[in-house]
């Protein structure tokens, strides 16, 4: 029987749906708003999240139906993630895209939903909803805690 994970022998592309939707670590951080400068393409995370992030658990509240209420909710494929220069450093589909191995703290490693919060690299508890800040102030919402690792083991 192999012993080697998923993750470090498929690429994205191999994926079973079911291997796909495990790599999400369930850390709300793609769903909180960016910024982009349109001179230079940097990209910027608020700590401002989409209407349908529940703060709480770091999950879509509507997944199933989430493009139909936000029809800008990116759906991340393979394709996506090959191509979008934000995702955090400490996203799994990110992490096997560049042939990285996971953190301890993600769920499919640690078998506990939880660390992922525990360790301090979720969304959970650190977000405004969009319901609550008009669009032009986003800019006062801006933070650098997306981009960080976090806690080691």
């Amino acid at each position: 029987m192999n012993d080697v994970p998923f993750w470090k022998l498929k690429s994205l592309d191999e994926l079973t749906p079911g291997e796909w939707e495990s790599l999400c670590d369930g850390c709300g951080l793609c769903c909180l708003n960016k910024l982009e400068d349109w001179d230079t393409g940097d990209v910027v995370f608020t700590s401002v999240a989409c209407r349908l992030l529940d703060g709480s658990t770091c999950r879509c509240s509507d997944y199933p139906n989430r493009q139909k209420t936000v029809p800008d909710c990116i759906q991340l494929t393979p394709q996506e993630v090959r191509e979008i220069h934000w995702l955090p450093p400490t996203c799994g589909y990110r992490l096997v895209r560049d042939g990285e191995d996971l953190y301890w703290w993600h769920p499919l490693v640690s078998g506990d939903p939880e660390t992922v919060h525990q360790a301090g690299i979720s969304a959970r508890g650190r977000t405004v909803s969009e319901k609550d800040v008009d669009v032009e102030d986003f800019e006062d919402y801006v933070v650098d805690w997306p981009l960080k690792v976090g806690g080691e083991r």
